[in-house]
């Protein structure tokens, strides 16, 4: 049913199976369809869905965009085939390239990114052919470039944002600590979506007259050796915003972070989920809804993305790893005030 491009080779493969499925009648390999009975017989919406990366909040995402679209294709007597042009890129550009050549020769009626380097690759390849783009979990689409603005975004694109408010997580880390003297940075310095968080955390800290150190990594590894670099560098918390590839590594890292005692703030509650000491943003399942349901007014009610303005989440939800708050004793009762919600969560590789 579900296609992961996880590799070049597999996204070439997959050429094949998609070519015969053109056309707006049913299909057999329409997930959405198997949900509704007698669906096929009506409109059927390709719907190409592009995930970036595997990772807790990326894959709650996904889930929460098809479970909607079931939904409103139940209500609407209409098909969402999304089974046949679902994709992991693997966060590899070559692959996320194929994937895009495949989902225009399939002549699918959306697509759907999730996350921004998947974003910017799907609106190259819409440049000419302006299939509609409804981008899910892009941090800032103005600073990526893909909106002219987020109320009137002016092409074939729009979305929803996770934009992360750098300045609260400081808020936060100086409540825990507010005798901290140096903050680490660690993230991925070609992730569009960290670049003006991290300045806005630089700015932070030259104001209250605290060291910054910065690390960066584009692999697992890179990642696992910069954070070791922060603990020996003296870091005494560490702050990652929304980074899909240090987000790819927490499990990897998290207990690095445990034993010597450094509190991790990270820009998304999976990173809490996977060992951080805290995550802080949006509802990633209510952004994939609201992903579905802009999904449903261009493809359904014939909304225009270029006059559809960029939805954006409350930003204010603080989730714990109780597990890690315990283990390295850090008192995080303020925080109930601080937040619009404060969620606690235990380690885990996936949202349940």
């Amino acid at each position: 049913m579900k296609k992961k491009a996880a590799t070049l080779i597999a996204a070439v493969m997959a050429v094949t199976a998609l070519a015969g499925c053109g056309g707006s009648q049913g299909t057999d390999g329409a997930a959405a369809g198997e949900a509704v009975d007698g669906a096929n017989s009506g409109t059927v919406y390709k719907v190409g869905i592009v995930q970036f990366v595997d990772d807790a909040s990326l894959n709650q995402i996904e889930a929460a965009i098809e479970k909607e679209l079931d939904a409103k294709a139940a209500e609407l007597g209409v098909t969402f085939n999304y089974g046949d042009y679902t994709y992991n890129g693997q966060a590899d550009s070559t692959v996320l390239n194929q994937i895009a050549s495949e989902l225009v020769a399939s002549e699918v009626d959306v697509i759907v990114p999730i996350a921004t380097p998947a974003a910017m690759i799907m609106q190259n390849a819409t440049e000419e052919n302006q299939i509609p783009v409804v981008f899910s979990a892009v941090s800032d689409p103005v600073g990526a470039g893909l909106v002219a603005n987020m109320d009137a975004p002016g092409s074939n694109i729009t979305g929803t944002s996770d934009a992360l408010n750098t300045e609260a997580v400081m808020d936060l880390i100086f409540a825990a600590n507010p005798d901290i003297k140096t903050l680490g940075l660690l993230y991925n310095k070609s992730e569009d979506a960290s670049k003006a968080p991290v300045e806005a955390a630089k700015n932070y800290c030259a104001s209250k007259g605290v060291e910054v150190i910065e690390k960066t990594g584009t692999t697992n590894d890179e990642i696992s050796l910069a954070a070791d670099a922060l603990i020996s560098s003296g870091a005494e918390a560490v702050f990652t915003p929304t980074d899909n590839t240090v987000m790819t590594a927490e499990l990897a890292i998290y207990e690095k972070f445990i034993d010597a005692g450094v509190p991790h703030y990270g820009g998304a509650d999976s990173f809490a989920l996977n060992g951080a000491f805290l995550g802080y943003g949006v509802n990633y399942e209510e952004l994939g809804t609201a992903t579905a349901d802009m999904i449903v007014e261009v493809l359904v009610n014939g909304a225009d993305p270029a006059s559809t303005a960029v939805v954006t989440m409350d930003n204010g939800i603080a989730t714990v790893n109780t597990e890690t708050a315990e283990t390295i004793g850090l008192d995080y009762s303020m925080f109930a005030d601080m937040c619009t919600e404060l969620k606690e969560i235990v380690t885990a590789k996936e949202f349940e």
